[in-house]
């Protein structure tokens, strides 16, 4: 892929759509987090955690996010966008995301989310399944160090 997204083990080729533009003709700031999403949910998918984790009730809640927006892009401009862990915890972990205009060779936007385990049936916080961690730490085992 790219080199700067070396670093993020889930990376995603998402091609900008003329109607993620605003009226000054380039990608609206909420986009960007529409974009992470779903790097995030890649990422998910990738460790299994989509839905309540192995019929345990647990999944993931986004507890917070944020976005620096670096460059402006335009349609139809192709972005990579990665998604990585760079904490984790017992009971939450925090990703990065980068989006690299491939176009322009240049960061259009980075941010970071922090994801709670969540029983989804008492409707409070839980610690990350062992085998979710676990996969966590196998797709990124500096994790671990």
């Amino acid at each position: 892929m790219h080199t700067m997204l070396d670093a993020y083990p889930v990376v995603m080729k998402i091609p900008v759509r003329w109607g993620d533009m605003d009226a000054f003709n380039h990608v609206n700031n909420v986009v960007y987090f529409q974009y992470f999403e779903s790097a995030r949910i890649n990422y998910f998918e990738r460790v299994r955690l989509m839905g309540p984790a192995e019929g345990q009730g647990i999944g993931p809640i986004l507890h917070s996010t944020r976005c620096r927006f670096r460059f402006p892009v335009t349609y139809p401009e192709i972005l990579l966008v990665g998604a990585r862990v760079t904490e984790i915890g017992i009971d939450r972990f925090t990703q990065q995301y980068l989006a690299v205009s491939a176009e322009h060779d240049r960061v259009a936007a980075e941010g970071h989310g922090v994801i709670v385990a969540f029983d989804y049936r008492s409707q409070e916080k839980s610690p990350i399944p062992e085998e979710v961690r676990r996969r966590i730490l196998e797709l990124e085992p500096e994790l671990g160090r």
